[in-house]
């Protein structure tokens, strides 16, 4: 029977009033897989492509043909804004057949949260934190709210993937159909996914079932791309003087006109006239500073503010305004943003996309620009590369536009093979491990220690941990009064745990930095990390405030709104780059090759940059010598191989070396000085790495190498092992050593 014909008739009627003239070809597939088999089903398709309608129009027929008595599928996103959108999507479909469609997150009303315990059915939309605070704050109503459970529907799952959230949403799923008796099939769905296979694996873990991956032929599509190149300058006069060619020299005539300092700045302003756009950046610090400067260029040009700004600090109010503006037709605005706007939520008719400098990954690339080329445009990405003027005494590497070569590279990679950066699981999560736990012991009360083992340790995500790791935490956590032993023996939560599960902070595992929230007058403007003195400036919500008030104890700022510019801080931001960038890029440096979407500054940029590289020999020795005793390795190797790198030379070879001064552009290339000629560091590091040594050797005394949320409370030994076996990449460090 065709998929269509077998959709309930609430689903063709909503397909006729959508004007649909048939289904696209991973709705037919996903109908397919989901009436006919009772496997996972795994839809990877382009951005706008149809794949939740995909997955829900036939879950939808089911349930309508056979009511489930609970909630009978439940969708996970990574976001907030996501699960919004998707709750008046799914809404305007479910309405007619009478199946509620909740949505439960830390913005949405309580008084609809409890409906939706009153009578649990129909469809639940959730993120993995707030089902975290489900199951230890709901667990005797587990059974009532999911006893019926049929379906996961996990959105953007390739963003799950790259850490413990993904850990955890699994954990979460197994613990919740082992609670309420169930074994749902999974559905995962993603736009951008490296390997198929081991995401599908990934997906099945714990069910006892298959993935259906369907194989889904998608038409081309053509691309709008361009990347221009400016340098930063302070000053109209900074610019002319010292900018080494002249293109990047402030010309009259150019469309950038002379009155803007930053001439990246300006290009975006320009661009983005009468157009509705998106700005992407790499850091919240970054996107306050963006909107900062072209709000002030609307100011300078006597112009109404056009710019909107979406980050995670913001307060639910600035970020649910910009997502408003941006469904609005009628409105031409733009917003600078984080990944927050990255994923999956429709926000109408974008005219182009804008991203300064290079994302980290392929994924995030393909993501940003799939915003864009929805309502029949093409995808439109315009990449805005700066960089500081260097320093005429600037050593080569620092020379180097990494950043224009890395969004080349970005872009060819998939261009010329389709690669997408491949899921990570491969790590010892044992600050996963913490959190599960102690989530478990909160949740369920009074458990043996036999008991806590069988209800975390069968958990499929710690398939690498052991029972003696696991008894080496247990021990560690009962001394620091995390846990607690009863005279009876059995485990309950501790003193200093109760602290920690009892903070609404506790729900999330990825890194959280201790912050405060910033208040004008009744608006919450957001949230940042490090409270500046009474009297100081602040950058946040695309404004400057002064500081007013800081309540530590209440952890609030009080502000006054005013003109100018500062450094917002929100804490570290970390890309991790793939290997498979770096080499990429030293082929950029190493071939004759032009690419369409250079524009005519990026053009001149990059043959400096290549004939710089030619003639200093990077890209074919891994040692070059800066002058004296001075010295750069480029590894071309990506993050976590780059830190074994770093590591080793100090640690296994720096004494033969004679090292100095080691000083790291990660994961670009690694400066030091030392006492033997290129030929023996290489035959040193060769012969080093050639030995036998335990991946821990690389840990430096006394180090306690705190990566996740929950490092800081397991014990040092744990923290040490998962670094050195699960981060450090000694594999790949020792393979690039042993082939120079």
């Amino acid at each position: 029977m065709d998929v269509f014909d077998r959709y309930a008739p609430f689903v063709q009627d909503f397909i006729y009033r959508n004007n649909w003239e048939s289904l696209r070809a991973i709705q037919a597939a996903a109908g397919d897989a989901i009436f006919n088999t009772n496997e996972n089903v795994l839809l990877s398709a382009s951005t706008a492509s149809g794949k939740t309608e995909a997955a829900f129009f036939p879950i939808l027929t089911l349930f309508s043909e056979d009511m489930p008595r609970s909630v009978g599928a439940i969708y996970i996103g990574p976001l907030k804004a996501l699960i919004n959108d998707q709750f008046t999507r799914l809404n305007a479909l479910c309405e007619e057949a009478d199946i509620p469609v909740w949505h439960w997150h830390g913005d949405v009303a309580q008084s609809h949260k409890n409906k939706m315990m009153k009578h649990p059915s129909g469809i639940l939309q959730i993120t993995p934190e707030s089902l975290e605070a489900m199951l230890m704050r709901k667990h005797s109503a587990i059974q009532k709210l999911f006893g019926d459970l049929r379906f996961i529907v996990i959105d953007e799952v390739h963003s799950l993937m790259r850490g413990d959230r993904g850990g955890q949403t699994l954990c979460l799923i197994e613990r919740l159909s082992k609670l309420a008796g169930v074994n749902p099939r999974r559905i995962g769905l993603s736009a951008t996914i490296g390997d198929l296979e081991s995401t599908g694996e990934f997906l099945a873990s714990g069910t006892g079932r298959g993935t259906i991956i369907p194989k889904i032929q998608q038409k081309g599509v053509k691309w709008r791309l361009s990347m221009e190149h400016f340098y930063i300058a302070q000053d109209r006069e900074d610019n002319e003087k010292k900018t080494p060619d002249s293109d990047h020299a402030i010309d009259e005539k150019t469309d950038t006109a002379p009155k803007y300092a930053d001439q990246g700045m300006g290009y975006i302003f320009e661009h983005t006239k009468g157009k509705k756009c998106l700005v992407f950046v790499n850091s919240r610090e970054e996107c306050e500073a963006v909107t900062t400067t072209l709000r002030s260029y609307c100011e300078a040009n006597h112009e109404p503010d056009r710019f909107l700004i979406h980050h995670g600090n913001l307060s639910a109010a600035y970020r649910e305004t910009a997502e408003a503006a941006m469904k609005d037709e009628d409105i031409f605005m733009t917003t600078c943003t984080t990944a927050t706007l990255e994923l999956g939520i429709d926000i109408g008719r974008l005219e182009r996309a804008f991203q300064i400098d290079a994302p980290f990954t392929v994924s995030s690339f393909l993501q940003r620009m799939g915003r864009t080329g929805r309502r029949e445009l093409p995808p439109e990405m315009w990449f805005v590369i700066r960089e500081e003027l260097p320093e005429p005494r600037s050593m080569l590497p620092e020379t180097v536009p990494w950043k224009l070569i890395q969004g080349i590279a970005l872009i060819q990679v998939y261009l010329e093979e389709r690669w997408v950066e491949p899921p990570k699981l491969d790590r010892l999560p044992y600050s996963l491990l913490y959190h599960q736990t102690m989530s478990t012991l909160a949740s369920c009360g009074e458990l043996t220690p036999k008991q806590l083992a069988s209800r975390v340790l069968t958990l499929k995500y710690f398939h690498r941990i052991s029972q003696e790791d696991f008894r080496i935490l247990l021990r560690h956590l009962i001394s620091t009064e995390h846990i607690q032993q009863t005279e009876e023996g059995g485990l309950i939560v501790g003193l200093a745990g109760e602290r920690m599960v009892n903070s609404f902070k506790f729900y999330a595992v990825f890194q959280e930095n201790e912050e405060y929230t910033v208040r004008w007058g009744s608006q919450e403007l957001g949230t940042i990390v490090m409270p500046p003195p009474v009297g100081e400036k602040i950058a946040i919500a695309g404004h400057v405030w002064i500081v007013e008030e800081v309540d530590h104890k209440r952890r609030l700022i009080y502000c006054e709104q005013i003109k100018g510019k500062v450094p917002a801080y929100f804490g570290d931001c970390a890309g991790d780059i793939n290997t498979k960038i770096l080499l990429r890029m030293r082929e950029v440096l190493r071939e004759d090759k032009s690419y369409p979407y250079l524009m005519k500054n990026a053009v001149t940029r990059l043959e400096r940059a290549r004939n710089s590289a030619s003639s200093s020999g990077i890209t074919e020795s891994p040692l070059i010598c800066l002058g004296g005793n001075m010295w750069a390795l480029f590894p071309w190797l990506g993050t976590y191989a780059f830190f074994a790198v770093e590591r080793f030379l100090k640690i296994k070879c720096g004494e033969r070396l004679g090292l100095r001064g080691l000083d790291s552009c990660r994961p670009y290339y690694i400066q030091f000085t030392m006492k033997v000629s290129a030929e023996e560091c290489i035959c040193i590091m060769k012969e080093e790495a050639a030995k036998e040594f335990d991946p821990l050797d690389l840990v430096y005394s006394g180090e306690v190498p705190v990566f996740e949320k929950y490092d800081e409370y397991i014990p040092a030994e744990l923290v040490r092992k998962g670094f050195a076996y699960g981060i450090l990449g000694i594999d790949e460090m020792k393979k690039w050593i042993l082939s120079l």
